[in-house]
Order: structure tokens, then sequence, then C-alpha cells
């Protein structure tokens, strides 16, 4: 029996596109000689489709959409991910579904038991856990479908009560099939192979993992699907952040013969700016081009300042959408340095996408006379900075209204994280590319770019960070440096640890006081934000719900 994963982008909402792409996989499988191919999680609609589940003509869309592929399987066996209605009356009025379709018919649908509810997921929003577990009899053989987190509730602390394995390996299954749709973060490639080695260590039978790929609502799915033999072996892995199909013959696969060995999984614990650097380039350019193309979306425009994040969101947008629908708009102001413009001219003659330069000299002083009056003779302070940023914003959204470019915003993880931002000002946009990458991340992520040649000049690179808002002003007069401040962070944001955990690993008492309170006081500006591409395991958005008005070390 040959089995075909298809990991494809899907649309979330999209039916008409989804159901062609699944038919084209069908078509594509039959033509290898595939006897089942398997799809991903909710691929008829898409993941996550969140309150969409709410509606009922999306339901019935969904259903329309399994009754158009079931007709494709009189001669192969489809395995497709679909919400399914609850008939009993008790409980949430939806599943998440696996559909077993062949011969034109419904065969089986087999329901999610484990839903999870941290981080991005809320999928006990809207679904019932299954009550009864089945395998899937074809063509002899016993399958013993899953669906995503089902088979992640292993180890020595697990977070639900049951393991639909353990209910479905009582039926002698001959193997194991999960489909998933499993967010990327940068540490998220190894887990994966290790939650699926685990598994077959402990059930001794072979797995398919088919996981869709492709950038939805604030996450990245990096494909990868893999498939693992019973004695734990790598046999296919499909590539990552991109399309792809493959198969092999389920007999060819070896049986387990009690020689299995798996690498243990380490998680990093602190921060590394150059740990997978390749795969979160390849994760936020590809978010930025399905955020665009599903969006219906073709041209961005970006404030250039000459400084290091304006400079890697330019270089990936540049990749992701092409030179000539990319524009790059330089505004200096009476603080910015002459080096710094002549930089962002450099960067976009060398990525050969079109900028503009539109000097907000004579702007910022119309602006100051005209407060001059309510300002009371009061000093310069943030004030006048971020009537700056903020003539820079309103620029900016004017030529996005005008033309329909879509603002792309530059601020960082680091910046985001203590409110080194203005509001309507550097942080207005449509998308985040950069929100969820830490300043030194953001550094490695040029010298990532510059790898083959110098596309980001190096003076970019080396020059000390600065919001040239006033004289002489440095990053370093606000925050403290990087390496350290990205570092703290990381410990709070990422893994969750407290004051005195941070402080028990050396930081200074009085600097992680301070950086935790810069942290949870500015949740009311991140809370106004745009969409964040995630690449991180605690990305700001949806994935992280911190109460605005709260005093937790604040």
């Amino acid at each position: 029996m040959k089995i075909i994963l298809a990991q494809q982008n899907y649309h979330v909402g999209n039916f008409e596109a989804n159901t062609k792409k699944i038919l084209q996989g069908i078509k594509d499988a039959e033509a290898q000689g595939a006897d089942l191919v398997v799809f991903s999680e909710l691929c008829v609609c898409g993941y996550p489709p969140r309150d969409f589940l709410e509606f009922e003509d999306f339901i019935q869309q969904c259903y329309t959409a399994i009754d158009t592929i079931k007709e494709h399987t009189h001669h192969i066996a489809v395995l497709v991910g679909g919400p399914a209605r609850n008939p009993q009356q008790e409980g949430k009025d939806l599943f998440n579904a696996a559909w077993f379709l062949y011969e034109g018919k419904v065969k089986q649908v087999i329901h999610k038991t484990l839903l999870p509810t941290y981080d991005v997921f809320d999928e006990y929003r809207y679904f019932e856990p299954a009550y009864a577990w089945n395998v899937v009899p074809f063509k002899g053989k016993k399958l013993a479908i899953t669906i995503c987190e089902d088979i992640w509730n292993l180890g020595d602390n697990p977070l639900y009560r049951i393991c639909p394995m353990d209910q479905l390996i009582e039926q002698q299954p001959d193997v194991m099939i999960n489909i998933s749709a499993s967010p990327f973060d940068y540490d998220a490639q190894q887990k994966r192979k290790e939650i699926i080695r685990a598994n077959v260590l402990k059930y001794k039978i072979p797995m398919f993992y088919s996981c869709t790929v492709g950038s939805q609502t604030e996450v990245v799915f990096d494909g990868g699907s893999l498939i693992i033999d019973a004695q734990g072996n790598i046999v296919k892995e499909m590539p990552y952040f991109e399309e792809a199909m493959d198969g092999v013959v389920l007999e060819d696969l070896k049986a387990f013969d009690g020689t299995f060995t798996s690498s243990d999984f380490t998680p990093i614990t602190g921060l590394q700016p150059e740990y997978n650097i390749d795969r979160i380039h390849n994760a936020l350019v590809l978010g930025i081009k399905d955020y665009f193309g599903k969006m219906g979306f073709t041209k961005a425009i970006l404030g250039s300042s000459g400084g290091i994040d304006s400079a890697v969101t330019l270089a990936l947008a540049v990749e992701a959408l092409g030179k000539d629908n990319v524009r790059a708009v330089l505004m200096p102001s009476p603080y910015s340095t002459e080096h710094s413009v002549d930089d962002a001219v450099a960067l976009s003659k060398r990525l050969s996408n079109p900028y503009d330069i539109i000097r907000i000299n004579d702007i910022y002083e119309m602006f100051l006379q005209t407060l001059d009056p309510f300002f009371m003779g009061l000093p310069f302070n943030v004030a006048e900075e971020n009537t700056q940023s903020r003539i820079r914003g309103n620029l900016l959204m004017a030529l996005s209204n005008k033309f329909g470019y879509i603002l792309l915003n530059t601020s960082n993880k680091s910046e985001l994280s203590t409110g080194y931002g203005t509001l309507y000002g550097d942080m207005a946009g449509g998308l985040s590319v950069l929100g969820d990458v830490y300043k030194m991340q953001v550094y490695a992520l040029a010298r990532y770019i510059n790898r083959n040649e110098e596309i980001i000049p190096v003076n970019i690179i080396e020059k000390a960070p600065s919001a040239e808002l006033r004289p002489d002003q440095k990053d370093s007069d606000s925050l403290p440096d990087y390496a350290i401040l990205d570092t703290l962070l990381y410990q709070y944001i990422e893994r969750r640890q407290g004051p005195r955990e941070i402080i028990a690993q050396g930081f200074d008492a009085a600097l992680v006081a301070r950086t935790l309170k810069m942290v949870n006081s500015n949740e009311y500006k991140r809370n106004q934000f745009c969409p964040i591409i995630r690449v991180s395991s605690k990305a700001f958005g949806v994935g992280r719900r911190v109460p605005i008005v709260g005093k937790y070390l604040s």
C-alpha cells in the first residue's frame, strides 16, 4: 500500500482555491500510484479558522467541499482535515476532524482528542474532544489516525489526561498517520522530530506525519512533513517553507527490531542570535509573501532610515515581493545624520528598489510653531522627539492611501518589549516584519542576508543604533546594551522566568526590575500594534495575553 503525503499551502476561508488544490493533489498522487493521499489538519477551510467556525454558512461550505472531494476518491483513498458537526446536544457543536474518503463515500470521520488552548491555539473554544477511538481498516491494514496535538501528550509532565494512541494501539494498528498544522518557531523542527520519534519508540510502528505549509494570521507553517519507520529512521523529510508531495510503500518500511535509538532534544535555554537564522529568514520571507498574496496586496512601502531594522525589513520585503514592488521613503529630520541618508540610498541602489527622499524639516518646524503657545515654554523632551516620528507615520500612510501600498513596520522585538517606539509614528503599519525578532537577531539576519555579497552596507551593521530624534542620540541612552537586554528579555518572555530566577542567573537586580517594569507597563502600546510574523515560541499578539491594566512587576 503506497501512502503519499501532500504538503500544501492553504488560504483560510478560500474554499474554492483550497478544494482546487486538494483535487490537484489527489490527481498527482493517483498518477504516482498512491493508494492513499494524506493532507493536513483543517485543510478544507485553512488553519486557523478561529471565529469563522461560529458561522453556520462557513461550516456548510466545509461540508460542500468534502462532498466535492469525495467524488474524486473512486480509485484512491483521501484523508483530509475539516470541521465535523457534533450530533449530540451536549458539548461543543463541532469536532476538529479527519475525513477518510474512499469509493466516493465518507468511510470514517476521526475526531481530534487533545485540543490545545495555549499560546496561539484556542481550539477548545470551538471544538469538542473525541470520546471514541477506532482504527480505520483499509486494504488489509489498520490505520491509527490522529490529529496534530494528539501525538504530543508524552513526557514526564503531560498536559492532558489521555493519549489517543494508548486507545488505538490496543486495536493493533499497522501504522500511525498524523495530520497536522504545527506552527513554525526557530526551535520547532527538532521538537517535532523528537516527539514523532518518541511516539514510534512507544508504539513501535511507523508514522506518516503530514504538516501544512504557508503563512496565516500571525503564524507561519514550515511544512517538513515526515515519514519515519518503526526503528525511528527518517525515511522521508519533505522540504521546508514550500509545497511538496512524497510518499513510500508502507510494506517497504522497516519493522521494529528492538534496536531503536533516539537523540535527545535539548531546547535552547538562552537567546542565541545566530541560532537557525536561515529558518527565521525563510519564515519571514514566506510570511511577507503570503500576507500580501492571500490579502490581494501587491506593493509595500516603508520608512528607510539608514538603520539596521529598516535595512533588514527592506531586504526581506524585496526578496519576498520583488524589487519593483517595495518603495522606500527616506524622511530625514534636523537630527538625521547625512551618513544615515547616504546608507539608506546605497541600500536601495543595491536592491534596485524605488526610493524617495522627503525632508521633514519644514513640516517639523510648522508643528513646533503651532504647538509653541501650548507647550508653555517647557524644555525639549519626548514630545518633540515623537512629533518627528508621527510626521513620518503620517507621510507614509498618506502615500499608502494614495497608491494602495501596505506599510511595513520595522520595529524589532527588543523595542516592542520595552516600549521604545512611538504610537502612530514608527509603530504604524499593516504588518510587522521584525516584531518577533530581537535586536541581536536582526544583526544576525543582516549578516545572513550578506552571506554571499554585501547587500546591506557594512556601515549600517557596524554603527551604533540610534533613533536620531535629538542631537547625538543613541539607543544606549535609554536602553541597556542589546546583548544584555535581549538575553534578559528572552528569559522573561520566551521562558517565562520571574525576577528571582533571572537575578539568580547573574543579572543585576536593578536592571531586572527596570526591564520588567518597561515590558509590563508598555502592554497598552503593543495592544494597538499591527500583526506580527511569529518566529519564536512566544510572540507578542494572540499568543501572549497579558492584562493592560495590571500591577504585576510594573
